[in-house]
């Protein structure tokens, strides 16, 4: 009866009949108390449990054995498996530590900590116990997995009396090392405990075993600042020149932590003072770098040398001059450090000065950089400050005399995409209106560059730049070498932007090159719209200048060429428009306006006012509303149609 009575609550549960048991066939009895325990650690807590079979359990009006309102079990058992799964997951739990709350969830006993009875003596300090361990005749010369003595582990927690007592039984292993190759005097200096340094070294211990990284106790020393240990093992003799595995010294740990007084007690025992290490850098490079003005002083006034070079070729002011170390570089400029010793990348320290924006340091190094060694280099400091928006450097370099002009070599140029080279370029592309105004009073020649600045202002949509550049002479008719059109590259740059195109054009921007056309009104071929195209070498040297009725019938413009084509007709006389134009045009119902207003002949009003202001010229028009005519002609020459 129970049977049937629990196959009918698992079809009307939905939980899994005893067809789909298979699954576990192949399972043992031990896996399946195994999954068991894993998922009872993880099954929902009671008020959960509670709420669900509340929520979830069918209306009845009979009352249904004990075991039917239990939870599935959290994973198929068969029946005859039932008793013995319970019996065998309690007893693994209690095994495992896992125990059951009184409010039913499960938690895992902590395991006691064992703990070494030898360790825990040396940890305290018990002599008396230690003594009786070797009385017993117990070996405590042994080491363990770790390749550690209870030596060690006397140097390590500083009981020198301990220390003395193992050492004076096992004499032998004073030098001994762990898997790490740490002897007792290594793990004593590296703790800071001086007076176990002092037992080992009266002991006889080799003050000079490294460590796996190659690195002496004198360097542990030097590295925690521990001045008592340092002069103990220089007593010693301890070698203040061993290298470790990254040619560091002690005198270069010394310099990198500013510990003036460790550093004369190096160089009085012997340490070189320009020993350099893998990457060619000496304990004055170190100083320098980390900004240790006290320990540079020391160095130099022993007799460092103050130009040494590292491997990359920097020099102690480079570092000092790229990390904003202002006191370190006027110091190692009075004890005449050379400006003009250049990196392997032929940067001087003013480059990282004005690069990083530390205008006193540039101010400093002003008076000491040869203009000639900058131009060797290929690049301006001026480049570098405009890069970085430092304003105030690029104002004092200015007044300084250096060339607004001044532009990038073709080695630095071709690092840069679209091969910017000038100072002026840098202040545009980071739409830095004050040094673009500083460089153009300056002198700065807009028109230099493979692309005009002006085009890029025209990208980044600001007006106020444009306006600038114009009025400081900006081609407003600049081409692209690269990318070359029959018509002017500021009309492409401005095609969706009708306001900025007009601005162009009531400037005198070419508008008549828009509408001459080689084909005319014949047939046009048909447009390639690959992707690749400009990538496909063949297609590269047979490319011919892209036409206004090509760039306007492209997909991502041909719902903008109708408007296009009307600001433009406003700027030109009677001109012919394509075949491929028209056939554009006709395709819009809404732009059969702009198909008659290029019909000719043009108005004789719109002819005069195209006429005056080509007799005008493109240098002079903004200057229109100066000539001798009535205002309202002078608002029609402009385009301006406000009353």
């Amino acid at each position: 009866m129970a049977t049937e009575v629990t196959v009918a609550r698992n079809s009307q549960t939905g939980t899994i009949g005893h067809e789909d048991y298979s699954l576990y066939s192949s399972m043992s009895e031990d896996e399946l108390i195994q999954m068991a325990i894993e998922q009872s650690l993880t099954e929902d807590p009671p008020e959960q449990i509670t709420a669900q079979k509340t929520a979830t359990a069918a209306p009845t009006t009979q009352a249904l054995p004990t075991q039917i309102c239990n939870h599935n079990p959290p994973f198929p058992i068969y029946p005859w498996q039932r008793h013995s799964a319970q019996t065998g997951s309690q007893t693994q739990a209690s095994n495992s530590g896992v125990r059951r709350r009184y409010d039913g969830s499960l938690f895992i006993t902590p395991k006691p900590e064992v703990v070494d009875p030898l360790e825990s003596a040396i940890k305290a300090g018990d002599v008396e116990k230690l003594r009786s361990m070797i009385q017993s005749g117990r070996n405590l010369a042994q080491p363990n997995k770790d390749g550690w003595l209870p030596l060690h582990e006397a140097a390590y927690y500083g009981q020198q009396e301990c220390l003395k007592l193992l050492q004076r039984t096992y004499p032998g292993t004073i030098d001994q090392r762990t898997l790490q190759e740490e002897t007792p005097l290594y793990l004593a200096t590296n703790r800071g405990h001086l007076d176990c340094v002092l037992s080992l070294l009266q002991a006889g211990a080799e003050p000079d075993i490294a460590s796996k990284t190659r690195e002496t106790p004198l360097y542990k020393a030097c590295e925690r600042k521990n001045t008592e240990a340092v002069r103990v093992l220089l007593q010693y003799c301890a070698d203040p020149n061993h290298r470790c595995n990254r040619g560091w010294t002690a005198l270069h740990e010394a310099a990198g932590r500013n510990d003036v007084e460790i550093i004369d007690l190096l160089i009085k025992a012997g340490a070189k003072i320009d020993a350099a290490n893998c990457y060619g850098i000496t304990s004055l490079f170190v100083a320098a770098e980390s900004g240790h003005l006290e320990s540079l002083r020391l160095l130099a006034k022993c007799g460092a040398e103050i130009n040494t070079q590292a491997s990359d070729k920097a020099t102690a002011l480079y570092e000092a001059s790229k990390n904003g170390h202002t006191k370190i570089v006027e110091f190692l400029l009075s004890q005449g450090a050379d400006a003009n010793k250049t990196n392997k990348d032929g940067f001087l320290p003013i480059h990282m000065a004005a690069k990083k924006g530390y205008y006193e340091i540039v101010k400093m190094l002003l008076p000491v950089t040869s203009r000639t060694r900058i131009k060797r280099s290929g690049i301006s400091p001026l480049h570098f400050a405009a890069e970085r928006n430092h304003d105030d450097v690029l104002e004092e370099l200015i007044e300084a005399g250096f060339d607004v002009n001044a532009t990038l070599s073709f080695e630095r140029a071709r690092l840069y995409e679209d091969r910017r080279t000038t100072v002026l370029y840098f202040a545009v592309v980071n739409n830095n209106i004050y040094a673009t105004e500083l460089l153009l009073e300056s002198g700065a020649n807009p028109n230099v560059d493979l692309i005009n600045p002006l085009l890029i202002s025209i990208r980044h949509g600001c007006l106020k730049t444009m306006k600038l550049l114009l009025d400081y002479g900006a081609n407003i008719d600049a081409y692209i070498a690269s990318h070359p059109t029959t018509f002017p590259a500021t009309i492409m740059f401005s095609m969706k932007y009708l306001t900025l195109l007009k601005f162009l054009m009531d400037l005198g921007c070419d508008a008549n090159s828009c509408f001459k056309c080689h084909y005319g009104c014949g047939p046009h071929p048909a447009i390639d719209t690959r992707r690749d195209r400009y990538n496909d070498n063949q297609v590269e040297k047979e490319r011919k200048a892209v036409q206004f009725c090509e760039m306007v019938s492209a997909p991502e413009l041909s719902r903008w060429a109708g408007p296009i084509i009307d600001v433009l007709l406003d700027y030109v006389g009677n001109v012919q428009l394509c075949s491929r134009l028209k056939e554009h045009i006709d395709s819009y119902e809404g732009w059969s306006a702009i198909k008659y207003k290029a019909e000719l002949p043009r108005p004789l009003a719109h002819l005069c006012r195209i006429k005056i202001r080509s007799l005008v010229g493109k240098s002079r028009i903004s200057l229109i509303d100066s000539l001798p005519l009535p205002g309202r002609l002078l608002r029609y020459l402009q385009y301006d149609y406000t009353q």
